[in-house]
């Protein structure tokens, strides 16, 4: 009779169907950018990065102690306490990902002269800021973009943010607005703090290009009583699958049919007008569409 198989076995045969080679290069690269733009660009001049990471920074700044040590100690306890409710692809991807920023901060900080400015923005302040923040927000990205995370504050906001009443988002800010008034506070300083904001704002931004995409997607409810005309029109103008969703109009108490259809944002001047020669008493609707996935509607 065959032995069940053990354990480790078990594990490895997850964590090897959990996450591919391609994903792990790319989380690789993605904590060696981040560590870029937070080491060679914030940490020189004392700007705080947002999350735990900016929290590892003001750590290293009040204890002297490396922004790797910290980073590890506040992440991957989180990242596990997460498993349950992240998944263990998400889990592996995030602390592989914060180990490679950890790891890609203490080469970088090791470059660094000790003199108290950017090797590549020197003292200015708002280029630091700015490209900091976008650099390292483009690490964040490429981190969700690719399965994980490299900062456990999302984990946290996920963890406590329903109890408290409130959504994700507003935990995270309200995370770094505390963070941001105690550096100030602590350095007897608020400019940096200032400063630290603005970098917080362009990585956001940073981390939403990277994720969504700049030319987002638009995807088109059309309200009509002519779907043949309409998607006769669209299909020979665009050649592209369409959706028809049945429907029943509330005041006119007639039958309606919605047609879904998928655009681009040079498209859609195109698209109303071809739509509203068909049925000009249409209702279109426009909304933005992050990612797709699978063929086109037919």
């Amino acid at each position: 009779m065959a032995k069940n198989p053990s354990t480790l076995r078990i594990l490895f045969r997850k964590l090897r169907n959990s996450v591919d080679p391609l994903s792990l290069l790319l989380l690789t690269l993605a904590g060696i950018v981040n560590a870029f733009g937070v080491i060679l660009f914030l940490s020189p001049v004392s700007l705080y990065d947002s999350g735990f990471s900016g929290t590892s920074m003001l750590l290293s700044q009040l204890t002297g102690m490396p922004i790797s040590i910290f980073l590890l100690a506040l992440n991957i306890p989180l990242f596990l306490y997460g498993l349950r409710r992240q998944g263990l692809s998400f889990t592996i991807c995030s602390i592989y990902a914060v180990t490679v920023y950890s790891l890609a901060s203490l080469v970088f900080t090791g470059m660094l002269s000790g003199e108290p400015a950017s090797p590549i923005a020197g003292s200015d302040l708002l280029l630091c800021a700015i490209f900091g923040g976008m650099i390292s927000g483009v690490g964040s990205g490429m981190t969700i973009r690719f399965g994980g995370a490299i900062d456990g504050i999302e984990v946290l906001a996920v963890i406590f943010a329903r109890g408290m009443g409130i959504t994700v988002g507003t935990f995270v800010m309200a995370y770094n607005a505390v963070l941001y008034v105690l550096a100030g506070a602590l350095v007897g300083s608020w400019t940096l703090p200032l400063y630290s904001i603005l970098t917080y704002m362009v990585g956001i931004k940073a981390v939403d290009f990277i994720v969504e995409g700049l030319d987002k997607t638009k995807a088109a409810m059309i309200v009509t009583s002519h779907p043949e005309e309409i998607c006769r029109d669209l299909s020979a103008a665009f050649q592209t699958g369409i959706t028809l969703m049945q429907a029943h109009g509330y005041y006119s108490n007639e039958p309606k049919t919605i047609v879904y259809f998928v655009v681009n944002r040079f498209q859609i001047a195109k698209m109303r007008g071809i739509v509203h020669n068909a049925d000009k008493h249409a209702f279109i609707s426009i909304t933005e569409v992050s990612d797709l996935f699978g063929k086109n509607a037919e």
